[in-house]
């Protein structure tokens, strides 16, 4: 790499993050004078051409959307050996570690996030691909409650995607793919919608749904076994909020909500009330100001026709007395004058 800047125009700051096939770092864009994140291939996987594929094919697929909840890429390039992938620099952290350090988010909070994290799979889904690896570590919090999905490498373009295709190779986190991605079936986007609900659960109870040691058992899990309900962990979830969850974890795909823009309209129409004594600030480590109880629509209206109907009734009956105690006066100082009709002499 030229001058330690690669490409001849990144210079790496600070390494922060890392994966099973690349390392990212923050970095000065030298020709644009911003910051940016640079994803690279680690080596030796930089020189097996299967995997030079799945990178070009991340930073194409990532390339291709554009939409607020979703990590913009803006190149891709390689320098003596080495492929690499730019892309916005998120500052914030990623929703795995979020929940390690909560231990859990409120209900509250994790349905606020949930909404953001749907909208961008929702819109990846109606762009015809299929995300194939949604997992906590792929989802960036900011500090001002900002959701970016990443990690495009294994996804699906829906077109290619055969349904009754089978592969020995399982793509996708164990703890968080689908029951049909499990068994090496075809992917869809009810099968991202399903590690939606094992993202949910995880934010709500703070662990993932099913847990093994090893990739097998959890495939098996996943495919027989079913979710302790996310109250028996953890009591002040509301049932409501349980029976949601439970449904996208469903085994059968047409069981679950089926694309992730269903499941946002299904959480956005979903008011959460405050149980008596639940708190609704946060520890500073996630702020999200609009998360305040709901109330439900139809007692705001009634609320407010109340309201109204006292207001009337209040002037009309000013506008009575006003006008049934000028009529007396007037009478009184007509009588005075001789001119006046009603006098009698």
């Amino acid at each position: 790499m030229a001058q330690d800047l690669l490409g001849g125009r990144y210079e790496l700051i600070e390494k922060i993050g890392s994966g099973g096939m690349a390392d990212i770092y923050r970095v000065l864009d030298h020709q644009l004078q911003r910051e940016v994140a640079v994803k690279i291939l680690r080596d030796p996987l930089a020189q097996d051409e299967s995997f030079q594929e799945n990178f070009l094919h991340e930073a194409r697929a990532a390339a291709n959307l554009s939409h607020p909840n979703i990590v913009t890429v803006f190149d891709f390039g390689r320098d003596d050996g080495t492929l690499y992938i730019v892309m916005e620099y998120i500052a914030g952290t990623d929703l795995k570690t979020l929940i390690r350090r909560r231990k859990h988010l409120t209900p509250f909070e994790a349905v606020e996030l949930m909404k953001k994290i749907s909208a961008g799979v929702g819109y990846a889904h109606r762009a015809g691909l299929v995300h194939c690896d949604l997992k906590p570590q792929n989802i960036l919090v900011t500090p001002d409650n900002k959701v970016k999905i990443t990690d495009f490498g294994v996804s699906r373009a829906l077109a290619t995607i055969q349904p009754d295709e089978h592969s020995d190779i399982v793509w996708g986190s164990p703890q968080y793919f689908s029951p049909e991605q499990a068994s090496g079936g075809a992917p869809s986007p009810a099968s991202d919608v399903y590690s939606l609900g094992a993202i949910l659960y995880e934010m709500i109870t703070g662990q993932p749904p099913f847990v093994a040691d090893n990739t097998e058992d959890l495939a098996l899990l996943h495919l027989s076994a079913e979710p302790i309900p996310p109250r028996s962990i953890e009591s002040s979830i509301p049932e409501t909020l349980q029976q949601i969850v439970l449904k996208i974890l469903a085994k059968e795909p047409s069981a679950r909500y089926r694309t992730a823009d269903q499941l946002g309209r299904i959480l956005t129409s979903f008011n959460l009330s405050a149980t008596p004594g639940e708190s609704l600030t946060t520890t500073g480590d996630l702020d999200l100001p609009n998360l305040a109880p709901v109330m439900p629509t139809s007692l705001q209206d009634t609320a407010i026709t109340s309201e109204m109907d006292w207001i009337v009734v209040a002037l009309g009956l000013l506008a009575f007395l006003t006008i049934g105690g000028l009529i007396p006066l007037w009478l009184w100082v007509c009588l005075l004058y001789p001119s006046c009709p009603i006098n009698p002499g």
